[in-house]
């Protein structure tokens, strides 16, 4: 029965870590952004940008390394 809820709390942890590393990367990215100004504001939108959808490729990519090893 452990083994059934394990895919879902994996799931959820997921989803908040991702969430809160999401966030407090625009967090940076807004201080950042706020602080320059001109082409630099750019660069540090787009860095921050380039990192959320880091951030959420790298949480997707360890839930379905997860899930392929679950089925092994």
């Amino acid at each position: 029965m452990a083994d059934a809820s394990a895919p879902g709390t994996l799931l959820l942890s997921r989803i908040v870590v991702t969430w809160v590393e999401v966030v407090a990367v625009g967090f940076a990215g807004a201080a950042l952004g706020g602080a320059a100004s001109g082409p630099p504001q750019l660069i540090v939108y787009l860095a921050t940008v380039l990192a959320s959808v880091g951030a959420l490729l790298y949480n997707v990519d360890r839930l379905i390394q997860q899930r392929i090893a679950d089925r092994q």
